[in-house]
Order: C-alpha cells, then structure tokens, then sequence
C-alpha cells in the first residue's frame, strides 16, 4: 500500500508531504496507482521548485519521497500543496486497499 502523509502544522496549514510503499496493484513498473500518484508528486515538487523558485527545506526523491517547506514558503505553495491533495484523496477513494492519505502534524 502507498502511504501518502501530508504534514501540516498545528493549525492546518501544508507544509510538505512524504510518500512510502507501494500500492501492489501490478507489478513494480505497470502499476498504474503507482505511476499517478509519482507523476503527481513530481508536478507538484517540479512546480514548487522550478515555477514558484522556492528552495524546500526538504527534499528526497529516491525510493520514497519527501517535501517540506520552510514555514515562510507555506502561503506561496498553497495551491500546488491544496491541488495535490484533492488529486490524492480522489485517488483513495478510487482505490481503497492501495493507498492510504494521512495527515502529520509537525
């Protein structure tokens, strides 16, 4: 299962998101749950980083993936964060037993 954890601050503001798993709807390559939720992730890092110029506080792409903002950059890449979660709750409900959406608190 895909576990996509938004992190948000104590009052409900994106700050980042972290993603881990796989969804185990096909195999590793064909997975169409997979290769939306990723291509969805990277829109939203690329847009962050290369359209909006904001330098994440974190950054990781490698078997999982993690973004987090500095607190000054929240407001500017509100939309993007905003975006992505409706793209990834759709998602869930679509596919129930493959990926799971949760919020952090940090």
């Amino acid at each position: 299962m895909i576990q996509f954890d938004f992190l948000i601050t104590a009052d409900g503001e994106l700050t980042g998101f972290s993603i881990s798993g796989h969804s185990g709807f096909a195999e590793i390559g064909e997975d169409i749950i997979c290769a939306a939720v990723s291509s969805a992730a990277y829109m939203a890092v690329n847009t962050v980083t290369e359209v909006l110029n904001v330098t994440p506080l974190t950054l990781r792409a490698e078997e999982d993936m993690l973004l987090k903002l500095e607190r000054r950059d929240v407001k500017v890449c509100h939309d993007v964060l905003e975006g992505l979660k409706i793209h990834l709750l759709g998602l869930e409900e679509q596919y129930k037993d493959n990926i799971r959406v949760e919020y952090v608190e940090v």
